[in-house]
C-alpha cells in the first residue's frame, strides 16, 4: 500500500516516517507538509515525493498517515476520506465533536479503512495484558498520567498542546485503555486542579467506574503513566509505555491495512472510537469551562 505522510515534525520524523518505511508491504510515497524545505528533506531522506499542495499529494497514494495538529489533522482526514484514502490518524482525531463527526461520517460514507494510533492500545505488551485482563469482572479502574510535554526542553512543546493541556493531549491514552479494560463511557464528570490538572470520573458500560488524573505540566523527573484495574479478584496493573513507539505504530499500519483489504471495515481503535472518545473529553472541556 502506498502512504502519503502529512507532517514533518518530531513526531513525523521519529516515529511515522520510520514505521512507514520498515513495515511489510508498506510504502512510504510522498510527504505533504506547510514548510516546503521541511516537506522536501524528509521525502529526500526515504526516498518518497515532497508536497505543498494538498490535493496533489494525494493523487499518488492509497493512504494517509497523519502527523499534525487535531485540528488540522480532522479538516485533512476530511479530505482525505471523501478522496477515498484510507486513514491512520493520531490522538485526538479532532478538537470539536462537530470536526469529529464530520470526519467519521466522510469515513462511512467513501467507505474506507480508519484507525487511531492510540498508542497503548497497539503496544504487544498491553495488548496482552488488555486480553487477560478481559476475563476478570472488574469493579473499577483508575489513571493517572504526569506528564512534562510542554517544559522548555520537550520536543512535544508544540502550541496546540500549551493551549489544550493534558486533558486533550493524554487524555485519549488513558480513554482508550479504560475503554478496553472496563468497558465504552457512557457519562463523564469533569473538574479542573491547579494549573493545568484536570480529573475524570468515567462511567462505563456495564456499571463499573474509573477516574483519571491528567497534566502536561508535572516536573519532568514525574513523567509517567500509571493505569490499574481492580475488583473482587484484586489489582491488575498496566504494563509501562514501551520508550519507542515504531513497534506500536508498525501493527497499527499493518491492521489499517488488513481492514482495507477486507469488506469488514470496523476496528476497535477506527474513526468512530476515535469521535467518541473526543465526545468524552468534549463534554469533560464543557464542565470544566463552566466552573470557571
Amino acid at each position: 500500500m502506498r502512504f502519503g505522510l502529512a507532517g514533518t515534525g518530531y513526531w513525523a520524523r521519529v516515529a511515522h516516517a520510520r514505521a512507514l518505511a520498515s513495515t511489510p508491504d508498506v510504502e512510504l510515497a510522498a510527504v505533504w507538509g506547510r514548510n516546503a524545505g521541511a516537506a522536501a528533506a524528509l521525502a529526500r531522506e526515504h526516498g518518497a515525493a515532497s508536497h505543498t499542495d494538498f490535493d496533489a499529494f494525494l493523487s499518488g497514494v492509497d493512504a494517509v498517515a497523519f502527523s499534525v495538529p487535531p485540528h488540522v489533522q480532522s479538516e485533512l482526514a476530511t479530505r482525505a476520506a471523501s478522496a477515498g484514502k484510507h486513514l491512520l490518524l493520531e490522538k485526538p482525531v479532532a478538537l470539536t465533536t462537530e470536526s469529529a463527526d464530520r470526519l467519521a461520517r466522510a469515513v462511512s460514507d467513501a467507505d474506507v479503512a480508519s484507525v487511531v494510533f492510540f498508542t497503548a492500545r497497539f503496544q504487544p505488551t498491553i495488548r496482552s495484558w488488555l486480553d487477560e485482563s478481559s476475563r476478570t469482572p472488574w469493579t473499577a479502574g483508575q489513571a493517572v498520567w504526569l506528564g512534562s510535554a510542554v517544559s522548555g526542553s520537550s520536543p512535544f512543546n508544540t502550541p496546540w498542546r500549551r493551549e489544550k493541556g493534558g486533558l486533550w493531549d493524554l487524555g485519549p491514552h488513558a480513554l482508550s485503555v479504560l475503554s478496553a479494560g472496563l468497558g465504552p463511557v457512557v457519562s463523564v464528570l469533569a473538574d479542573r486542579g491547579p494549573d493545568d490538572v484536570s480529573h475524570l470520573i468515567l462511567h462505563h458500560d456495564g456499571g463499573a467506574t474509573s477516574s483519571v488524573t491528567l497534566t502536561v505540566r508535572a516536573p519532568a523527573d514525574l513523567d509517567r503513566f500509571d493505569l490499574y484495574l481492580w475488583g473482587n479478584e484484586g489489582r491488575s496493573v498496566m504494563p509501562d509505555l514501551a520508550d519507542d513507539p515504531v513497534v506500536a505504530l508498525r501493527l497499527a499500519l499493518t491492521e489499517l491495512g488488513e481492514r482495507a483489504a477486507s469488506a469488514d471495515r470496523a476496528h476497535p481503535c477506527d474513526v468512530r472510537f476515535g469521535a467518541a472518545v473526543t465526545g468524552v473529553l468534549a463534554e469533560a472541556q464543557r464542565q470544566i469551562d463552566a466552573r470557571r
